[in-house]
């Protein structure tokens, strides 16, 4: 390798063996490599389908497949990574591993005997277990570390220095007592919370097989179906382009799971077509870069933080989709607006049309449409989300060869374009295990730091912090749940970032939203003697005027001096079970929305500069205008916590999306100091007051006004640049 080829020290080095699809350029070596791939993808159709393994065997065994292909593909040998010497190395630690896993998991059952016949001792490890065990802990951190940076292995590492001696060292509600060695290899390895636990079973169970379905779907050519129809809706319209890369990212976003990837993928398309259409720069890889993080919160995959949820609330995921299509469409349509007011404020696309390739819609198209809707309705059937994604897949190649016989009848050659041959399958399935390889080895690895947090109890000292200096303020949690997500997000990808949040503060926001219900009951008084029962444990002289009533002034301050502890126990008691989880499904999509902003919010937006990258813009002032398209990130949110657009009726979700659209237009104004023309100064009483007037939860009269005055700056400043 030439010193000009050679990596920079501090660059993750890849080979890219599963994405080199043209297999005259593979050795030996190589070919073995996309084999596997190919067969570890076949077994997790297999597993999810036919094989009734115990859990722990299917997760050891998708982190051991995953870890090989980490291992050879994320290399880390960096300046070296190309010699045959470096790859052998490489591959034969991913065999170490896998052997390590398989005998974990073989030896699960012969540990509890051994202990059990050991009266009063602990897990019983002999030595072929220890080196396994501390092997794979060893690995789980290596790996994430070549996948994703330093971040991960850092906290993993002090999560597990803190359950073995840190924590007796911690003052007040961190303190922790220490666990020997031995149980908290046995916790790490074999509880729920951890390595092949919840999290690893989401991540084999479900992430992987949409990811592979989305190799699927690129291999078929439905990408190059999404831009072609994205062309047909907005080509013809004003600044075109960028529709065009909002409707594309938000159809792309529901197959790669990741915004970086959605960046990369539709950018390299609809950042030159903006530039030629005429938008700035680094406003067109602003808007790729927002577009493509709102993928992640689209219905109906919702990258992977869907299926965490689903998981960590017992929510249904088609309950959690469900009441994410309307906060996804003001998601969307914000960032529309201000694409539509940047294409009028600079004479954007005047004269400019974009040719559409009817051949990629007709090629693509079914195999697009047909398997995507089989898959929306097998989810919303209430169907495992793996079998939905088994069979989506199944309809996809069925379809496929179906067009094909079509096309031999009807003599339209686009439509066998597209069909499945084997070829295709096996690049589909290369692309599919190349985009799970970071989810497959970090869900694991984040295994080990969700066990330590939940033997510790630490999470509990969070939601304690979180209620103490929000001071009940649900503004104020939301504000501090947003910076450690900005802080988390530098570091790690958004669905780590999800889950660490989602264990340390989902907990205390769903309570704190819960305490604003508990302040209406103290205000109606109490005569349930077992509650009043519960406020004999708090020390405040306004608990004997409980049977009686409070004012809302005095029951705040009743609330603010429950111990957290007494909270806890008495919100079951005063709240109803679907309230309490209505709350808490609240609390994760509050959380798993502001984990999104790490990808467009400066200094470290990633998809932001991927998309400065591609427009050859400046990464900053990119990273500044993705910030300023995706407010919806943070707009969103508030209106989770603050009106009934989760838990409310559909006539009341209706009522609120709609008239948020008015008001999310008019903080565009403000951004953009622009509508459709220029804007007076006696305007902006009019902006305000239709922005409060718009987001006023449920009260038809100021909504109907405050759309009304949005609706006059538009026609008055339209009338100004007229003029």
């Amino acid at each position: 390798m030439s010193e000009q080829n050679k990596p920079a020290l501090n660059e993750r080095v890849t080979r890219d063996y599963l994405l080199n699809l043209d297999g005259s350029k593979r050795n030996g070596l190589e070919w073995a490599i996309a084999g596997f791939a190919i067969l570890f993808g076949l077994w997790h159709i297999a597993t999810n389908l036919f094989i009734n393994e115990q859990t722990i065997w299917q997760n050891a065994i998708h982190f051991s497949g995953f870890a090989l292909l980490a291992s050879v593909v994320h290399t880390g040998f960096q300046r070296r990574a190309s010699s045959q010497k470096a790859l052998l190395f490489d591959l034969i630690y991913g065999l170490l591993v896998i052997a390590a896993g398989l005998w974990v998991s073989s030896s699960v059952d012969r540990i509890y005997e051994d202990t059990l016949a050991v009266t009063g001792q602990s897990w019983q490890f002999n030595t072929t277990d220890w080196v396994a065990g501390l092997f794979l802990i060893f690995a789980a951190v290596d790996l994430s570390r070549r996948v994703s940076g330093w971040v991960i292995p850092i906290l993993i590492l002090l999560s597990l220095a803190y359950i073995l001696f840190l924590g007796e060292h911690l003052p007040g509600v961190f303190r922790a007592a220490s666990l020997p060695l031995n149980d908290v290899l046995f916790r790490s390895l074999y509880n729920d919370e951890g390595m092949f636990g919840i999290l690893a079973l989401i991540s084999s169970s479900s992430i992987t097989l949409f990811m592979i379905f989305g190799g699927f779907l690129v291999a078929s050519g439905a990408s190059d179906f999404v831009i072609e129809v994205s062309k047909v809706v907005a080509g013809r319209i004003r600044g075109g382009a960028g529709f065009v890369a909002i409707i594309s990212s938000a159809l792309t976003g529901t197959i790669s799971g990741s915004a970086i990837a959605n960046t990369a993928s539709t950018g390299v398309i609809t950042i030159p077509l903006m530039k030629s259409n005429g938008f700035r720069g680094r406003f067109a890889a602003g808007v790729e870069a927002a577009a493509s993080t709102g993928g992640q919160i689209m219905p109906p995959i919702m990258g992977a933080g869907a299926f965490v949820m689903a998981s960590y609330t017992a929510i249904p995921y088609a309950d959690i989709v469900a009441v994410s299509v309307v906060p996804a469409i003001i998601y969307f349509l914000s960032v529309a607006f201000i694409v539509r007011i940047e294409a009028i404020k600079y004479n954007v696309g005047e004269g400019i049309d974009m040719t559409i390739d009817k051949a990629k819609i007709v090629s693509g198209g079914l195999v697009f449409i047909l398997p995507l809707t089989i898959m929306i309705v097998l989810l919303m059937s209430g169907v495992t989300p793996s079998f939905a994604a088994c069979w989506a897949i199944a309809s996809l190649i069925l379809v496929s060869w179906g067009s094909f016989v079509i096309s031999k009848v009807t003599g339209v050659k686009q439509l066998a374009a597209n069909v499945m041959t084997p070829k295709r399958i096996a690049n589909a399935f290369m692309l599919g295990m190349a985009a799970s390889i970071m989810t497959g080895v970090l869900l694991v690895a984040i295994g080990i730091m969700n066990n330590a947090i939940v033997t510790s109890g630490i999470g509990n000292g969070f939601s304690l912090m979180i209620a103490q200096w929000s001071q009940g303020s649900v503004v104020i949690a939301i504000l501090l749940i947003a910076l450690a997500s900005l802080v988390l997000g530098m570091g790690l990808p958004v669905t780590a970032a999800y889950i660490i949040l989602a264990i340390l503060c989902a907990p205390a926001l769903a309570g704190i939203l819960a305490d604003t219900v508990i302040v209406d009951v103290l205000v109606a008084g109490i005569s349930d003697p077992m509650q009043l029962a519960m406020f004999s444990l708090v020390d405040s002289p306004l608990v004997a005027k409980l049977s009686t009533g409070l004012t809302y002034d005095e029951a705040a301050q009743l609330m603010a001096a429950i111990p957290f502890e007494v909270a806890v126990t008495l919100r079951p008691l005063l709240v109803d079970t679907e309230t309490l989880t209505s709350f808490l499904l609240i609390a994760h999509l509050i959380i798993f929305w502001l984990s999104q902003d790490s990808n467009v919010t400066p200094p470290v937006c990633l998809a932001a500069f991927t998309a400065a990258g591609i427009a050859k813009s400046p990464p900053m002032a990119t990273g500044f205008q993705a910030w300023k398209l995706a407010k919806g990130l943070y707009i969103v949110p508030l209106m989770f916590a603050y009106t009934p657009l989760i838990s409310g009726n559909w006539m009341e979700i209706c009522q609120l999306g709609f008239f948020a659209l008015f008001g999310v237009y008019g903080f565009n104004v403000t951004i953009q100091n622009y509508s459709e023309g220029p804007l007076k100064l006696w305007y902006w009483p009019l902006i305000a007051g239709g922005i409060v007037g718009s987001f006023w939860p449920l009260e038809w009269v100021a909504n109907i006004i405050g759309a009304l005055m949005i609706i006059a700056v538009v026609t008055l400043s339209s009338r100004q640049k007229s003029a």
